[in-house]
C-alpha cells in the first residue's frame, strides 16, 4: 500500500494489504487476542462488532452493505495457548475446555466507515471490542493507513531537522533537563533555576507534565520569569536555550497559551497527549508555530497490562500523524517498569518513516543520568534522540553545569565504543556523576 505507516513491533508479523487489496482504502489493524472461543470464533466477532454486525443479524445488513462496509479478517496466526485468562470478565463457550487460544489477528476495515479521521479511526479499531465477551485478552499492536490519512494530517512542523536548527546541535543528542521540584517554585525561584541551567548551556529544559497553568503560578507569569532568563543566558552565552512551556488545558485555553509563549519569544511547547486526546493534538499543530513537545503521561494505565491497551508501535504513528514533533518514550534503566528492549523498540519506531516524512525526534527520559548514554547508544546505534536528565543532572554534586557536562561526556564516550570509566579518568564531571549515580 503506497505511503502506508510502517514499522512493527520486533516480535510481530509485519501487517501488509494483500495483493487483491492493493490500492484500495482500507486501514489494516493487527491485534493480540486471547480467548476461550476459537481465535476464527473471536476475529468474526471483532470485524463484525466493529463494522456491519452486532449481537444479532438485522434485516439491513445486507449482502452488498457488507461488501462495501463489512471488516475483513485478513489473517490468523495462533500462538501457545494459556490455562488461565488474561483479563476478567469473559464468557467461555458450553463445554469449555479451560484452555485460552492466543493468536495475532489482522483486520482490515474500509475507510469509507469513518473517513481520515483520527478519533473516528480510534472508535473503528478500539472502540467496543475490548468489551467483548468472548475475549479474555486484547490488545492493538499495529496500524497501516492509507494515504488519505497522510493528506487530511500534515504531521509535524518540526521534528528531528528542526529542533536540530533551532537548537543549533548536530552530531549528539539534545540534552536537557526538567524543572525539579515538579511543582511549587516561585517565579523568582523558576526563573534563577532556569537561568542557571541556561547560562550552563543546556540545549533544552522543560516543565514537568504537573506543572501546566497552577493557580499559584500562572502560566503567563511563569513565561515571563523563565524567558528573561532564558534571554540573559542567551546575551551571555549566545546560544537561545529551548524551554518547553506545558500548555495542557482545554482547547481554547491551550491556544491563548501558544500564543502568549510565541509573543514572549518562546521556542516550544509542551503538551499531555493522553490529556488533550489526539484531535486535540492535531489541532494544536494546526496553529502552532513552533515545535511540540508531547508526553505521554497515563500511557501506563494504557498499556502496562500485556493482554490489553496498545503497543507504542501503534500509538506513536497515531501521536506523529496529529503533529507530536518530540515524543517520550521512556529510558533505559528507568524508574519505570518498561523493559530496555521495549524502550529501544519505542525509539525504533519513531525512527521508521511515515509516508515519506514525519519526523519525530524520541524522547528518552526518567531517571537518567550520563550513565544512562552507553547502554542507550548501543540499543540504538544512533544519536537522533532527545536526551532527559533531572536529578541525574540537577543533582550533579558540582551542580548543573558539570551534570550537564557529564551527559556529553557520557555520549562523547559512548559514540567513540570507550569505556565509561576510562573515558572518566581525564573527564572530572563524568568521573564525579560516576561517582553519586553509578553506586546504585
Amino acid at each position: 500500500m503506497s505511503g502506508a505507516l510502517k514499522g512493527q513491533s520486533s516480535d510481530a508479523p509485519k501487517v501488509e494489504a494483500p495483493a487483491a487489496a492493493a490500492g484500495t482504502e482500507r486501514v489494516f489493524a493487527e491485534y493480540f487476542v486471547e480467548t476461550p472461543w476459537t481465535l476464527a470464533r473471536a476475529a468474526e466477532v471483532i470485524a463484525g462488532e466493529q463494522s456491519t454486525g452486532t449481537f444479532t443479524a438485522v434485516p439491513g445488513e445486507t449482502a452488498s452493505l457488507k461488501e462495501r462496509h463489512g471488516a475483513r479478517i485478513e489473517q490468523i496466526v495462533p500462538l501457545a495457548e494459556a490455562s488461565a485468562p488474561l483479563l476478567p470478565g469473559a464468557k467461555p463457550p458450553a463445554g469449555h475446555d479451560g484452555r485460552y487460544r492466543r493468536g495475532k489477528i489482522t483486520v482490515s476495515y474500509p475507510i469509507v466507515n469513518f473517513g481520515p479521521s483520527i478519533p473516528n479511526l480510534m472508535s473503528a479499531i478500539a472502540g467496543n471490542l475490548f468489551e467483548l465477551q468472548e475475549l479474555s485478552g486484547l490488545r492493538l499492536l499495529d496500524i497501516e493507513l492509507p494515504d488519505a490519512f497522510a493528506r487530511r494530517y500534515p504531521g509535524p512542523k518540526f521534528g528531528l531537522s528542526g529542533t536540530r536548527r533551532l537548537t543549533g546541535v548536530y552530531g549528539r543528542p539534545i540534552l536537557g533537563s526538567i524543572v525539579k521540584p515538579s511543582v511549587g517554585l516561585s517565579a523568582k525561584e523558576l526563573g534563577g533555576l532556569v537561568y542557571e541551567l541556561a547560562v550552563a548551556g543546556l540545549d533544552f529544559i522543560k516543565d514537568d507534565e504537573l506543572n501546566a497553568n497552577p493557580p499559584y503560578l500562572p502560566l503567563e507569569q511563569k513565561v515571563r520569569a523563565v524567558m528573561d532568563a532564558i534571554e540573559r543566558a542567551a546575551d551571555a552565552t549566545s546560544k537561545k536555550t529551548m524551554y518547553a512551556f506545558n500548555i495542557t488545558g482545554d482547547i481554547d485555553e491551550m491556544r491563548r497559551h501558544h500564543d502568549t509563549v510565541v509573543e514572549a519569544g518562546g521556542n516550544c511547547v509542551m503538551a499531555s497527549v493522553m490529556s488533550i486526546g489526539f484531535a486535540g493534538l492535531a489541532h494544536l499543530n494546526g496553529y502552532s508555530e513552533v515545535p511540540i513537545h508531547a508526553h505521554r503521561n497515563q500511557w501506563g494505565m494504557l498499556t502496562r497490562s500485556p493482554g490489553l491497551g496498545m503497543e507504542f508501535t501503534a500509538f506513536q504513528k497515531l501521536c506523529r500523524l496529529a503533529g507530536a514533533d518530540h515524543l517520550h518514550v521512556n529510558g533505559l534503566n528507568s524508574k519505570f517498569y518498561e523493559s530496555n528492549e521495549s524502550v529501544a523498540r519505542s525509539i525504533g519506531a519513531c525512527a521508521r518513516p511515515l509516508f515519506g516524512g514525519y519526523e519525530t525526534v524520541p524522547v528518552v527520559s526518567s531517571a537518567q543520568w550520563a550513565g544512562s548514554a552507553p547502554p542507550t547508544f548501543e540499543a540504538i546505534r544512533s544519536v537522533d534522540v532527545m536526551h532527559l536528565a533531572g536529578g541525574g543532572m540537577l543533582a550533579h554534586p558540582d551542580g548543573p553545569a558539570a551534570g550537564f557536562a557529564s551527559m556529553r561526556q557520557g555520549w562523547e564516550a559512548a559514540a567513540a565504543g570507550i569505556a565509561l570509566d576510562t573515558y572518566a579518568q581525564t573527564h572530572a564531571e563524568l568521573a564525579r556523576a560516576i561517582e553519586k549515580y553509578g553506586k546504585g
